[in-house]
């Protein structure tokens, strides 16, 4: 009787009683890969983040701030229905400065925003899809789902894209996920089981620009909330287990028009040579981890060779589908510096 009253009260439809509406408010953390969030009232609907107020929190507490100057100040940025209140209540992606307006030294945004702002990119209408890739583990254990506690699973090969319970480990979850998010208004185009058991992806895009980013961290942002109402724990470590399992990575699709349009995939050719020159800068900014997981053995490239090939005719569905793919970022990848690397 008492859960069920807290499900009621959970769903109340607000728009019956009121025209206030909830935000809730959502920046990434010191760690650069901890998600953290708080809900305020606003008085009424709104569509523009320009709209919203900005609204502050204690740095000191997240790793951004020291304990004798802590305010950090929110800048509201883009706007999601928000599929756990519904109605009129949103979700809002911030970015973080300090009081006196200056970025603080973790908001990667900022300068994204600089890179994407500017007319010879905005002319290129740079699209990404992201496959983002993540584990399922058991609460209480740090194990992933569907592992025996203490003892492994069957080697891989019937878990990617497996179906049955002896194969798919929180499709449930996976689900609930997918649909939250296109009821937020992300684009998100698919998600599949991977290949180490309790191991998914979804994928993001194609997506213009830095908005590419801020649909991914929401959708990462939905997807840790549905965990914790599932009681699982969510990582995005790059290679949870050791040994003869795969590890994870955030995939990124990337293309500009000239890559999209006759005469691209010389235009292709030419930025994979210039991706190459900066390698070692690429892989410093692609997250933490890579070097666990990009080996050369699980379906990666050793992680200190750039590695491409073509054929003498390249393949045409997958030049008229993505143009150029990396392979090599980290699951827990700096999202908007690969952005810019990219650049």
């Amino acid at each position: 009787m008492k859960m069920s009253l807290l499900s009621d009260l959970v769903n109340l439809n607000l728009s019956e009683t009121t025209e206030k509406v909830i935000a809730e408010y959502i920046w990434i953390g010191g760690s650069g890969m901890d998600i953290r969030s708080k809900a305020r009232t606003l008085p009424g609907p709104v569509t523009d983040p320009a709209k919203l107020p900005k609204w502050n929190y204690d740095g000191s507490s997240t790793g951004q701030a020291p304990g004798d100057d802590s305010e950090v100040i929110l800048h509201p940025q883009a706007i999601f229905r928000d599929p756990f209140r519904r109605g009129n209540n949103i979700l809002v992606m911030c970015d973080a400065y300090t009081p006196a307006g200056e970025p603080i030294s973790t908001n990667k945004r900022y300068n994204a925003a600089k890179v994407f702002s500017h007319p010879d990119v905005v002319a290129e209408e740079p699209w990404y899809g992201i496959e983002q890739e993540y584990t399922l583990l058991q609460k209480d254990v740090k194990w992933p789902m569907g592992w025996p506690r203490g003892g492994y699973p069957g080697p891989q090969g019937p878990y990617y894209c497996g179906v049955g319970a002896d194969k798919a480990f929180g499709r449930d979850i996976v689900d609930s996920h997918y649909k939250a998010c296109l009821f937020a208004g992300i684009n998100i185009s698919g998600v599949n089981g991977e290949v180490m058991p309790g191991q998914w992806e979804f994928q993001v895009g194609p997506v213009a620009g830095i908005s590419a980013g801020d649909e991914l961290w929401v959708a990462r942002y939905i997807l840790e909330r549905i965990t914790e109402i599932a009681g699982v724990t969510l990582t995005f470590d790059p290679k949870p287990i050791e040994g003869d399992w795969n590890g994870a990575g955030a995939h990124t699709n990337y293309s500009t028009k000239s890559m999209r349009t006759d005469g691209g995939y010389e235009v292709i050719k030419k930025a994979i040579e210039k991706l190459g020159l900066k390698h070692k800068e690429h892989i410093a900014a692609y997250g933490e981890g890579n070097d666990r997981r990009l080996t050369g053995k699980h379906e990666t490239a050793d992680i200190k060779n750039f590695l491409w090939w073509q054929t003498e005719e390249p393949p045409l569905e997958l030049v008229e589908r993505q143009r150029e793919m990396g392979k090599v970022i980290s699951r827990t990848g700096g999202l908007l510096l690969t952005w810019i690397h990219m650049w």
